[in-house]
C-alpha cells in the first residue's frame, strides 16, 4: 500500500527534500507558513494543504523541517496544528534540530492526545546534501516505527541511522554540531592565517587533499569562505548558534565539559551581532579580517 506523505516547512532544506520525494514518485502534500515558498513543489505535482491540521488529516507520514523548538511546537500543537488533524498510528518524522528534552515531551504529548508516533530525525549535509540526496540522518524513536519510514526517508538521504529511543536523534545531531561548528571556526582560523602570511588560501583544499587535515568541510567550506560565496547561504548563523547553545545546555545537564564548543559559540554570537542572524555561518572567516564586519 502506498503511503500518503506530507511535508511541513519547505525552506532551504525542506524544498529540495520534498523535490526528491516527488521525483521518487510519492504522493506528497506540502504546507509552508509562506505559501509562495511551496509553489515550486505544487508546480511539480505536490498538493498544497490549507494548514498543518489539513495536511496531517490527509497523510500517513508527516515530515517536518522547521527552524527551532518554538516553531515545531506551534506547527504541531498550535491552532490548526498537526495534533488537530493527526491520524491514529500515523507517523511524524521531525527533521528539525531542537532540544532532546523538548522532543521527548512533545512526542509523549502527541501520542497521548492523538495516537500519532514521533521519530526525531535531524539531518546533516546542508542544502547540497538535500539536493543530492546524500544527507546523513540520525533518528530516535521506536524501532518498529523507524522501519515503517526507513525506505521512504532513504529517498531523501544516503544514511538513516536509529540511535536509540526518542530524543537520541537530537542528541546525536548536537554531537554532529560540536564537530561542524568547531571545524568551521578552525578552518576560518587556518584560512585567515594563510591569507595573512601571504599564501593563497584558495589552494589549501588542493594542497591538503589526502593528508590528515583533509575532510569534506575543508573541501567545501574554505573555497566559500575565501571567495565570499554566501548566496545562497550554506546555513544561517542563527541555526548554528542555536545548536551550539543547545549543546552547552545539554552538557550542563550531564556534566560534560565543552570548552571548544563554548569558544566557537561565542565567535558565532559575535558574527550574529555584527552581520545579523541570517548571515551565512561561513562568514565567520570575516571576523578576523583586517577590516572585520
Amino acid at each position: 500500500m502506498t503511503s500518503k506523505l506530507g511535508y511541513i516547512g519547505t525552506g532551504l532544506m525542506g524544498s529540495p527534500m520534498s523535490m526528491r520525494l516527488l521525483a521518487a514518485g510519492h504522493d506528497v502534500t506540502v504546507w509552508n507558513r509562506t505559501a509562495s515558498k511551496a509553489q515550486p513543489l505544487v508546480d511539480k505535482g505536490a498538493r498544497l494543504a490549507e494548514d498543518p491540521a489539513d495536511l496531517a488529516a490527509r497523510c500517513d507520514i508527516v515530515f517536518m523541517c522547521l527552524t527551532d523548538t518554538a516553531a515545531v511546537e506551534a506547527a504541531v500543537f498550535g491552532p490548526r496544528g498537526v495534533a488537530d488533524g493527526a491520524r491514529r498510528d500515523s507517523v511524524l518524522v521531525d527533521f528539525s534540530s531542537i532540544q532532546p528534552d523538548a522532543t521527548r515531551e512533545m512526542a509523549a504529548r502527541l501520542m497521548e492526545q492523538t495516537g500519532m508516533h514521533w521519530i526525531d530525525a535531524p539531518v546533516s549535509g546542508g542544502v547540497p546534501g538535500a539536493e543530492a540526496g546524500t544527507l546523513a540522518i540520525m533518528a530516535g524513536g521506536d524501532a518498529e516505527v523507524f522501519s515503517r519510514v526507513e525506505k521512504i526517508v532513504l529517498d531523501m538521504a544516503q544514511r538513516f541511522t536509529l540511535m536509540g529511543p526518542c530524543g537520541a536523534g537530537q542528541t546525536t545531531k548536537l554531537c554532529n554540531q560540536v564537530i561542524v561548528g568547531c571545524t568551521m571556526a578552525v578552518l576560518a582560523e587556518a584560512a585567515r592565517l594563510a591569507t595573512n602570511a601571504g599564501v593563497d588560501a584558495n589552494r589549501l583544499p588542493e594542497a591538503l587533499a589526502g593528508g590528515f587535515a583533509d575532510s569534506k568541510p575543508l573541501q567545501l567550506f574554505v573555497p566559500r569562505m575565501v571567495g565570499a560565496l554566501h548566496d545562497p547561504p550554506l546555513g544561517h548563523v542563527y541555526t548554528m548558534l542555536k545548536d551550539l547553545d543547545s549543546v552547552r545546555e545539554l552538557a550542563r545537564g550531564c556534566t560534560s565539559p565543552v570548552p571548544f564548543t563554548s569558544l566557537a559559540a561565542e565567535q558565532f554570537r559575535l558574527l550574529s551581532a555584527r552581520g545579523g542572524d541570517q548571515a551565512d555561518a561561513l562568514e565567520i572567516f570575516k571576523l578576523s579580517a583586517p577590516t572585520a564586519l
